[in-house]
């Protein structure tokens, strides 16, 4: 069984649905994401996941703050590495990527969530 979240590092748009361009691409794809709210990530969630993915550096350096203690800063990970490995390449932020931001990111998450989809079915 897999559990996967998605939570920000700010609350900005706490309670809020994804961006409308977000929803139209990953529609296009068949994923709803209607249901999904933004939520802020918790200290919690350390102990709720066995790994935590961020999208750039500045996430990965405020979920490290939160981090109860340091060897839990080993769950963090930037998710592109799971695509790009030891690169540290962040995902951009669509809403400064044109025309085809949205399109560009769904395409580079899609690949790196195969790749994790890969390990956890394989470490079964």
């Amino acid at each position: 069984e897999v559990l996967v979240d998605s939570a920000g590092t700010g609350a900005w748009h706490s309670g809020e649905l994804p961006d409308k361009r977000s929803i139209a691409v990953a529609k296009k794809y068949g994923i709803d994401l209607t249901d999904q709210r933004a939520r802020l990530f918790l200290v919690e969630d350390f102990n709720r996941f066995d790994k935590i993915y961020v999208m750039d550096k500045s996430n990965y350096v405020n979920v490290c703050k939160l981090a109860p203690s340091a060897d839990l800063i080993d769950k963090v990970e930037l998710i592109l590495n799971e695509s790009h490995p030891e690169k540290d390449l962040e995902v951009p932020d669509p809403y400064y990527g044109g025309e085809n931001g949205f399109e560009n990111v769904y395409q580079m998450l899609d690949e790196a969530c195969t790749k994790i989809k890969e390990k956890i079915e394989n470490a079964s």
